[in-house]
């Protein structure tokens, strides 16, 4: 299996020095929007360079940030613009009725914050949170907020993977798997906080 994985790395890890920070951006920009490219081949590796000195860890993390908050806002502004009409109009087609784009869209409205900043912390959702944001004209600042303070926390995660634990893939692999179940760990706690919160709030007024 190293023998398949070592060249993957060392060449994502060469790709990543010659590109530099650009490269980062426009890969997280990618991962952001619904370009299937995992921000786990983008972040370790540049950790990785960042170990051998290659390139800043800091700067690492402010590129993949601003990447990933660039991306979203694309989707967002797509959504936003187009997402609605397409929706209704190919919605039957997908088993969407009407009534679920509406309800979606009142969610948002009234969870926005909580489903963008969870949906950044967990693998599958991050590529789409932005879309139904977009769809329900969720506030932007609010949404660039959470969207800033989910992306940081990722790549800020997977940066510092890659630069601790540098090129051992048993140690990044099972490391990896952990920090997925933690996050999920962390977001459900988040979510039950909140929920908790929200109809304590709402019984009292």
């Amino acid at each position: 299996m190293h023998d398949l994985i070592d060249p993957i790395i060392n060449f994502l890890i060469n790709f990543i020095n010659q590109v530099g920070y650009f490269g980062i951006f426009v890969g997280m920009f990618l991962e952001s929007t619904f370009f299937p490219l995992p921000s786990e081949l983008v972040v370790i590796p540049a950790g990785i360079a960042a170990s051998r000195g290659h390139m800043s860890l800091p700067i690492i993390i402010l590129a993949g940030t601003l990447g990933n908050v660039a991306g979203a806002i694309f989707s967002y502004y797509l959504a936003e613009f187009a997402g609605r009409t397409i929706l209704f109009k190919i919605g039957k087609y997908l088993f969407v009725k009407p009534e679920t784009i509406i309800k979606v869209e009142q969610y948002f409205k009234n969870h926005g914050p909580i489903s963008v900043f969870i949906g950044r912390l967990l693998p599958g959702f991050r590529h789409f949170i932005s879309l139904p944001a977009g769809v329900a004209k969720m506030n932007f600042k609010t949404f660039c907020f959470y969207t800033t303070l989910g992306s940081a926390i990722w790549t800020t995660v997977l940066a510092i993977l890659g630069f601790e634990i540098g090129e051992n893939m048993d140690l990044i692999k099972e490391y990896i798997h952990l920090i997925v179940l933690g996050c999920v760990v962390f977001c459900v706690l988040i979510a039950f906080t909140y929920i908790f919160f929200f109809k304590k709030k709402n019984k009292n007024s």
